[in-house]
Order: C-alpha cells, then structure tokens, then sequence
C-alpha cells in the first residue's frame, strides 16, 4: 500500500510517522527503541496480534490489563499502564487526512493517548486507513466496535448482528467514549507507525 498521502498528512500535523513493510520489521523496530522503560498498553488486537507484549517484558516493565500480573486488580493494572513513561497503542480508524480516531469502553486507553506521557506509539495496520474523516469515523463506529464487542461476548444488538452500531442503551455497551486526534496534542512525544498488513479490528 501507498502510505505516502498519510504520511504527508501526520507529519504535517507534527506526528514522526515510520513505516513498515511487515510486523516482523514493526517489531523489531519497537523492540530497539524502547528499553528499561516502563511502559503502557491500550486495549488492542494489534498489539495481540503482534506478540509485542511477550518481547518488550524481557527489558521494560510493561502494564496491560490483558496481561494481568498475580496479585493485581484490572483497574491497578489501567492505573500503572496510564503512569507508564512510554505508552503504545493501536486505533480504530485513520483518515488520510490525518484524523486519528477511538471508541473506548472505560475511556482509559483515549485518556492516556491524550495526555500524560514522554512518548506516545500508535500502531496501525493498512486496515485501519480511510479516505476522510467521515469515513474513518464510520469504520470506528460500525466496523471496529461490533467486532470488540463480539469479541468480548457484550450482549448488545452489534454484537449479535454484527453489522454496525445501533446507539444501543444496553448496560454491557463498550463504545461510551470517542476520540478524535485533530492533530498532535502539545505535550510529548507521538509517533505513528504504519504497517503494511491487516491488523487488528
């Protein structure tokens, strides 16, 4: 895939953008860059997908509430990764236009992309990239979502169709915090890395 458009786009926003050809290559990248950090994961399939948890723990102290440790409540867990130094996470719709988009559940993973870190990594595969903002938005809300949602056996009505979001009012909905990057917040670091494989939902 062409990143060129985007990549013109984040950068002109003030985000580094790194591209890669395949995960393995995204990996190994990450694996130098980040070390004897403490480090915090957002909730995300990529970041799954890529076994990335698995290798940066061998020399960073790394908080993912998918990874629990003994002893540890979930909410300690979201609590350290949001204190972290360095936090990673993925997104759930990017606009060649640069728009950044989220939809949270607990609304920690977007609070901690916001603010409170040296260095933010936002790890995108090319499934990810939309042609506008609209679209984008629309891929977060209608793809994304029921496909967490189905993921995490929510009984909610995009769950059980899973063909788009119905605004539902169900007490297990997780879409209850959306996020949009206009551009680079104006503390810390960001950068955004762009994968040429499919990803994550």
């Amino acid at each position: 895939m062409d990143f060129s458009i985007v990549e013109k786009s984040l950068k002109d926003k003030g985000y580094i953008v790194t591209i890669f050809e395949t995960v393995a290559e995204a990996v190994k990248y990450l694996n130098t860059q980040i070390n004897h950090q403490t480090v915090g994961f957002g909730g995300s399939m990529t970041l799954e997908e890529m076994g990335l948890y698995e290798i940066l723990q061998n020399h960073n102290t790394v908080f993912w509430h998918q990874r629990i440790p003994e002893g540890k409540t979930s909410k300690e867990t979201r609590l350290a990764a949001n204190n972290a130094t360095i936090y990673i996470s993925s997104v759930n719709g990017l606009a060649e236009t640069g728009e950044i988009i989220n939809i949270d559940g607990n609304c920690n993973r977007i609070a901690s992309i916001f603010y409170g870190h040296e260095k933010v990594y936002l790890v995108i595969g090319k499934n990810k990239l939309e042609k506008d903002y609209d679209s984008a938005l629309y891929r977060a809300r209608n793809i994304a979502s029921p496909l967490n949602a189905k993921r995490v056996g929510a009984k909610t009505p995009c769950a059980i169709k899973g063909d788009k979001c119905y605004d539902c009012k169900s007490p297990e909905r997780i879409c209850r915090g959306l996020s949009v990057l206009w551009g680079k917040p104006m503390t810390g670091e960001f950068e955004v890395i762009l994968i040429d494989e499919e990803l994550g939902y």
